[in-house]
């Protein structure tokens, strides 16, 4: 136990001192393990770890899938997302906020990356929202919001990550679950902005004929396709998870060089070193979280904090209230994927304990953890938000706080309701 203090009491020094997030994971862990043993045998444990948490086919997907979101983002994916979604609801009041969550849903779905989803689409709808009257703090919070919608609707990394964190949970059943909470969580959203809009009087978009609003749906298909074909194959059992983001690859690519024509042969060095970038990034986080996560069950502490929560009530609703005030605390200053490898071994155990579903508690934490994606100090797809909206962060947390209270109104509905992320998955016999 006090090798896991060590640990936690380290890790939150190199975080207040601004060291990088996947250094103060791995200097903590070296530190514990320094606690109990001497520096040669401490460093090859770590490193050992660090291996094996990277020995998993199924994190083979992560690569894969982010290779596909850059090949779309830079293949013309997300104006097409945006023409479709503006031919069809772009003229209802508040419109085109409306048409900016829907794209960010339909992009952050396909790429499988908040943050890239609000880069993409954000560069298109900010300027597009400032030039039609909406001020540039609200563009921006709705962007930097809607995007961490793409986390709960699949194929998400995140939920990949969750599987293997939870040792043998169905990716499947997790990206079918998504679908209940994310499709609430975008409606939440989308009824929030119609409100705001119609309070604040912002104009809407003149009409569009039927003709150009349904060449504008027809144009999106191809995309919008390879949700169906990526999670109706993994779902239908014709192929993995990995197998299907390698699909998911060569698909984005046949749409940005052949199809769409919006990308050329000469980018995709640069579009594959950026990708390579990326999953150096978030593989690394991935291994020295898991050097953590085995760090803490060897100190004992997961299970201590386990019955700690057990003792303070046998009320589930009790107990997943006060799960919730902690995850959203966790993400506010820890990013998602270590927040998902280090706390699953920690809270699944307490869920199961009150009967609650590996699944069903997937889509809670992975909620609770995207959430923290946009709730400062540390929430990236915020300060990325901010960037591509040209405001400061500091101008946007009054027009995020509505926003901010809806998604928490669905993580509500998404908690108390499991049927929301189990019918789907029950249906197809997954569960």
């Amino acid at each position: 136990m006090n090798s896991g203090l060590i640990l936690v009491f380290v890790f939150f020094i190199l975080v207040a001192l601004n060291v990088p997030i996947a250094f103060s994971i791995g200097m903590a862990t070296i530190a514990a393990l320094l606690s109990i043993m001497p520096f040669d045998p401490a460093t090859t444990t770590m490193a050992q770890r660090m291996v094996a948490g990277l020995d998993s086919f199924t994190l083979l997907a992560i690569p894969f899938f982010i290779l596909s979101g850059y090949l779309m983002g830079a293949g013309g994916v997300a104006s097409r997302l945006i023409a479709a979604a503006k031919g069809l609801i772009g003229a209802l009041p508040g419109g085109l906020a409306v048409v900016n969550i829907i794209s960010c849903m339909l992009f952050g779905s396909v790429s499988g990356s908040a943050v890239a989803a609000t880069s993409a689409i954000g560069s298109f709808m900010v300027p597009a929202m400032k030039k039609e009257g909406y001020d540039a703090p609200f563009a921006a919070s709705l962007t930097t919001s809607a995007s961490i919608l793409g986390l709960l609707i699949p194929p998400s990394n995140v939920m990949i990550v969750y599987a293997v964190a939870a040792g043998g949970v169905s990716i499947g059943a997790l990206f079918l679950a998504g679908y209940g909470p994310g499709l609430v969580a975008g409606l939440a959203l989308i009824i929030t902005a119609i409100i705001i809009a119609k309070r604040k009087g912002y104009p809407v978009s003149e009409r569009l004929p039927l003709r150009e609003s349904v060449s504008t749906l027809v144009a999106a298909l191809p995309s919008i396709a390879m949700l169906v074909v990526v999670v109706g194959g993994i779902v239908a059992g014709y192929f993995t998870a990995t197998e299907a983001s390698a699909f998911a690859v060569i698909y984005s690519l046949i749409l940005g060089l052949f199809v769409h024509r919006e990308m050329r042969f000469a980018e995709l060095p640069a579009i594959i070193a950026k990708s390579a970038e990326t999953t150096g990034i978030v593989l690394f986080l991935i291994a020295v979280s898991t050097g953590m996560a085995w760090m803490l069950a060897y100190s004992g502490m997961p299970g201590a904090i386990a019955e700690a929560l057990l003792t303070i009530s046998d009320n589930p609703i009790l107990l997943l209230l006060l799960i919730n005030v902690i995850l959203l605390v966790i993400g506010a200053f820890l990013d998602i994927t270590p927040a998902i490898l280090i706390f699953t071994p920690i809270l699944l155990p307490v869920a199961v304990a009150m009967g609650i579903s590996p699944v069903h508690f997937g889509m809670i934490l992975i909620f609770n953890l995207s959430i923290g994606l946009c709730t400062p100090p540390v929430g990236t797809v915020l300060f990325v938000g901010a960037a591509v909206g040209q405001t400061k962060v500091a101008h946007m947390i009054k027009p995020l706080l509505p926003l901010y209270l809806a998604m928490l109104a669905a993580l509500a509905l998404t908690t108390a309701v499991p049927a929301l992320s189990e019918a789907l998955p029950r249906a197809f016999g997954m569960m």
